[in-house]
């Protein structure tokens, strides 16, 4: 191969392509990003649904009962 037959990339091809894939990642970010906070948003509500269940379930397993009785 001669030095000829090389091509050079400059750098403002390099920023162009660059810039090209950022916008594709972008633009699909953008359409989706609604979904992804209703995900998020659903995950996050059943995780707090599942802790509150799990705890006071393990709150009865530990709960005493004291009867007092008057004589």
């Amino acid at each position: 191969m001669a030095a000829d037959d090389e091509t050079t990339t400059s750098k403002d091809d390099l920023r162009q392509t660059l810039q090209g894939f950022q916008d594709g990642v972008r633009g699909a970010l953008d359409d989706r990003r609604q979904s992804l906070v209703t995900i998020g948003a659903v995950v996050g509500i059943a995780v707090v649904v599942v802790a509150f269940v799990l705890g006071r379930r393990v709150g009865r397993r530990r709960t005493t009962f004291v009867e007092i009785r008057r004589v």
